[in-house]
């Protein structure tokens, strides 16, 4: 299977940040998810599982066998097929697009890969004025084919949503700057300091190239949207207000039209909770390290929040795992809506059993 996007020349116009009018879509009534996500109860607690396409199933991984990961996200029938494992075999209530956060920086042109057991590889990384000046945009035709990977979901889901995704660009901006995967983001935090105008200009590229992810995938009809940004708890709340959220506002602005939830997630980001949301977000992610209702707590009593099971917990046995699930629903019942989720992905070595079984308990309460 050849990967082949089409790469246009650089273009030194920015996509706009306008709110996009909203085009027709399906509609859920009754999909607990997006009522949940409203504020509503629904008939039971949703839940869904970040990285639940992928890695942890057998049928993912037969299907994946000698297809490069990038390959697989830019094939519209794969994407699909693998979008839709997971709702079949959990009966999870929402889909994730099965894509990754690089996709829309590779289609655009940029040199990077990912490599097995690392991730990400950015094969020169931007670190200066002229490297950003370079950085290309993202035009929708360039994302074309996973817009049609979309259209095949929306057709095939029935009446289960479809979530679609992007990183947000001060993740985007660690993987460019680094290279790849970091542990102290020390280069990215010295461009940012030091170069703080240099800083919003990269940033404000990459929230261009994530709105126009994302609007590509509303377009084709995903019914939700979740900003990723996986690396944002490295930051203090004060670097996090000054140059951060202006970036990932602009994302979450610029979607506001099409009227579909607006999930904003992080990893280690329990001091920066009121911070996300206030970027714009309709359901605020929360990772295992803060209980969900201190996490309500400190959004100021009324919030919708999605999370939290520790991945790592999935391998505790199902006496422990069944009660933190009771402990979880138990404090998400502070929120004004809550889904189901874990603190971060599934870990390639779950059992998937021990996934359904975990759909099935939430389901129950």
């Amino acid at each position: 299977m050849d990967f082949v996007p089409e790469l246009s020349s650089v273009t030194e116009s920015a996509a706009p940040a306008t709110t996009a009018a909203a085009p027709a879509r399906r509609e859920l009534p009754d999909a607990p998810l997006l009522a949940a996500a409203r504020g509503e109860k629904p008939v039971h607690p949703p839940v869904w599982f970040m990285r639940q396409a992928g890695r942890s199933l057998p049928e993912y991984r037969k299907l994946r066998e000698g297809v490069a990961m990038l390959d697989a996200c830019f094939d519209p029938e794969m994407l699909a097929e693998i979008t839709l494992q997971p709702v079949r075999r959990h009966g999870v209530d929402a889909a994730i697009l099965f894509s990754d956060i690089v996709v829309p920086l590779k289609a655009a042109g940029l040199d990077i890969d990912i490599v097995p057991g690392t991730g990400p590889v950015v094969a020169e990384p931007v670190r200066d004025a002229k490297a950003v000046k370079a950085l290309p945009l993202l035009e929708p035709e360039q994302v074309a084919r996973v817009a049609e990977g979309v259209g095949l979901l929306v057709e095939r889901l029935g009446d289960t949503p479809l979530i679609g995704f992007a990183g947000a660009p001060f993740t985007l901006a660690s993987y460019l700057i680094e290279g790849g995967p970091s542990r102290n983001h020390e280069h990215t935090k010295a461009l940012m300091h030091a170069e703080p105008e240099l800083w919003h200009e990269l940033a404000g590229r990459l929230a261009d190239i994530a709105l126009t992810f994302l609007r590509a995938q509303l377009d084709a009809g995903a019914d939700a949207i979740q900003l990723f940004d996986s690396w944002a708890g490295a930051l203090s709340e004060r670097d996090y207000l000054e140059f951060v959220q202006p970036h990932s506002a602009k994302v979450l602005a610029g979607v506001a039209g099409y009227g579909v939830p607006r999930i904003h997630f992080g990893v280690g980001t329990g001091e920066l909770l009121v911070a996300m949301r206030d970027a714009g977000a309709d359901v605020v992610g929360v990772d295992w390290r803060v209980p969900l209702d201190e996490a309500v707590r400190r959004l100021g009593g009324k919030a919708v929040v999605q999370g939290n099971l520790d991945p790592a917990l999935l391998y505790a046995g199902w006496p422990v795992l069944e009660a933190e699930v009771r402990r979880i629903v138990d404090e998400g019942r502070a929120a004004e809506g809550h889904i189901f989720n874990l603190g971060h992905g599934v870990l390639p070595s779950v059992e998937p059993e021990v996934l359904t079984r975990v759909v099935e308990l939430v389901h129950s309460l």
